[in-house]
């Protein structure tokens, strides 16, 4: 795990080293043990280094290949190197890193190495000899990688604020991107929140030669078809088990201390009880554990750890810790979101217990139809009678609902309603919504609302409807809100102390074979039903059945309190910024902080984070 930079001349060959230097002093942080920049030909790449696999100094970055032709920075983990290496016969190997494996891959297959990787990585080759330049990105979008073009040339980076640090660009807001952020507590890819600056996609690759960028797409997520009537459910239980044992196999491969992060739940449990039957060792996992017992989640992270004999880590955390880290946490937000504080402080404490890199149940929900919102659509395209009426009457009767209670969620269920069709293409963005359109409208005249990225990026994908029900909502979920929020948020949080995060439920052999899982074995009679009956008898009923709870944070409270003039200070510069109408906005706030709506606090508070990653990244290269 590591943060990657460099700068691509189109015209000529130009040393960067020094504006390339800048970019990877931006990525300390994500590691700390070594650090490299190598200028060749058109390219000036640069490295950071956290050290998991083959800790030697051998293996710092940048790597050149055994000729000397390639030239590659990487970031990431690819767990099944040493199968890869297998296929490498004749190749002079000097360390047992994974990264000279990609290297050693690239120069004999091209692009089409990917495609052998098991891993999370994103990377960038430079060939001397053709002096072009490849950038890849893994299958679902694990690890980030964002670029630019400038006058003159191209840049990328592991992070958007070492993109900006290049002094190459002049950064702007982008407004469509303030649209998608405030509609979803994020900007999709490829979009970022600055204009001109881009991430690329999960699945692709670019390629920049001759003066020109072409993309391409390695990976999807689409499935042609479903299993057939020929599997059993007894087959599909055991397929999923079989998979995820593997996936989970391959995440312990590591040079440094692993540990795991057990909530309790059904999916970090279903990741330690794996690991107990693989590991060579004790495994050490840690748990957040609050003063609360409303809150507190200890009784169940403790039952597994004794059921599977782990070295178990409670961590005993007061809520007002969090609000102790919010500064930091903010400070270490690589692109605004309304989410991942929560993150930033667990990534604090393992790391704090010496380790390095930790296993997640992060995927579970995404996969098993963990979500509320899977059966939601379920039941809307369930209901043949509603889309039988005119859609004009189904306006109407979301318009008198939205009258008669008045409320976010009604809002939602209006804009369903409103829909020519239940497909996902419209439920799935009513569903993941945190301000309306309406909202928006009222909140700046100049916001472009009519523009919603979600929406358009589903409508594009050709082959999704033939899917599943369930696993078109996980394919949504995947491409959006996974990707956007919480695999970002992971990243950048566990990253801003040099912990490295793997996620077993996204290992793309599980999630292919899943996806192409009928509804009927899918359908969650109780939570996760699937795989819990996959891993039969490791998760034991207390788990199975037990109360859904997750961190509590009262950001309510500390929104009326402790982070009033925070959020009032910021709230008033954001109107300012976007000629919003005070008047909506502080109707806003003067409704939460009367307590009429605490529920509010989330759409603020996207307000509130977005103004203030403003105020720290974008604003001092628009003064300057």
């Amino acid at each position: 795990m590591c943060g990657i930079a460099g700068i691509y001349h189109l015209d000529r060959p130009r040393d960067e080293r020094a504006a390339v230097a800048r970019m990877t002093n931006a990525l300390a942080h994500r590691g700390p043990d070594a650090e490299g920049c190598v200028h060749a030909g058109r390219a000036t790449l640069g490295h950071r280094r956290l050290s998991i696999i083959d800790l030697s100094e051998a293996a710092n970055q940048p790597f050149e290949d055994a000729s000397g032709r390639y030239v590659l920075v990487f970031n990431g983990e690819v767990y099944n190197f040493r199968e890869v290496r297998a296929q490498l016969k004749g190749y002079p190997f000097r360390t047992q890193s994974d990264t000279e494996v990609v290297i050693a891959a690239f120069a004999e297959w091209g692009p089409a190495c990917l495609e052998r990787f098991n891993g999370m990585f994103a990377l960038a080759v430079y060939d001397r000899a053709e002096e072009s330049l490849f950038l890849a990105r893994d299958r679902l979008g694990i690890k980030p990688l964002y670029y630019a073009r400038f006058d003159g040339g191209v840049l990328f980076a592991s992070e958007l604020r070492a993109v900006l640090c290049a002094g190459k660009l002049r950064p702007r807001l982008d407004e469509r991107a303030v649209v998608d952020y405030l509609c979803y507590q994020t900007v999709h890819a490829p979009a970022t929140i600055i204009e001109g600056v881009q991430q690329l996609e999960a699945g692709s690759y670019l390629v920049v030669k001759d003066g020109e960028l072409h993309r391409s797409t390695w990976w999807s997520p689409l499935v042609s078809e479903s299993l057939n009537g020929h599997h059993t459910y007894e087959e599909v239980k055991q397929q999923v088990r079989e998979r995820l044992l593997r996936s989970v196999e391959r995440r312990l491969v590591s040079d440094v201390p692993i540990g795991a992060f057990l909530s309790g739940g059904i999916d970090s449990s279903a990741v330690v009880a794996l690991m107990a039957q693989v590991s060579e060792r004790k495994v050490d996992t840690f748990s957040i554990v609050f003063e609360e017992a409303a809150f507190d989640e200890s009784p169940y992270s403790r039952l597994i750890a004794e059921r599977y004999d782990t070295r178990h880590h409670p961590l005993l955390l007061k809520p007002d810790a969090f609000l102790e880290d919010l500064p930091a946490a903010l400070e270490a937000m690589d692109a605004p979101s309304g989410d991942g504080v929560n993150t930033y402080t667990v990534s604090k404490v393992t790391k704090a217990q010496g380790i390095t890199v930790a296993l997640s149940g992060l995927g579970g929900d995404e996969l098993f139809a963990g979500y509320p919102y899977f059966l939601q659509f379920l039941k809307f395209n369930n209901l043949g009678w509603l889309w039988k009426l005119p859609v004009g009457l189904r306006k109407g009767l979301g318009a008198l609902l939205h009258t008669l209670r008045p409320g976010h969620r009604q809002e939602k269920l209006r804009a369903i309603l409103g829909a020519p069709t239940p497909g996902i293409e419209h439920v799935y963005p009513a569903l993941r919504k945190v301000l309306s359109p309406r909202d928006l409208g009222r909140l700046s005249p100049r916001l472009p609302v009519e523009c919603d990225a979600v929406q358009s990026n589903l409508e594009a994908e050709g082959g999704l409807h033939c899917m599943p029900l369930l696993s078109q909502f996980s394919v949504a979920d995947l491409r959006h809100y996974t990707l956007n929020v919480l695999l970002r948020d992971t990243d950048q949080m566990s990253m801003a102390h040099a912990l490295e995060v793997r996620v077993p439920f996204f290992d793309h052999e599980l999630v292919e074979y899943v996806l192409r899982i009928p509804d009927r074995w899918k359908y969650p009679t109780f939570s996760k039903k699937l795989l819990v009956e996959a891993l039969d008898p490791l998760l034991p009923p207390e788990i199975v059945f037990r109360h859904k709870m997750g961190f509590f944070l009262p950001w309510a409270v500390w929104m009326k309190n402790e982070l009033r003039p925070f959020c009032e200070q910021r709230l008033q510069a954001f109107a300012r910024r976007l000629g919003s109408a005070p008047q909506y906005l502080d109707a806003m706030w003067q409704t939460f902080l009367r307590g009429r709506d605490d529920r509010l606090w989330s759409r603020l508070w996207v307000m509130v984070v977005l103004e203030d990653w403003l105020q720290r990244n974008l604003d001092p290269y628009i003064k300057a």
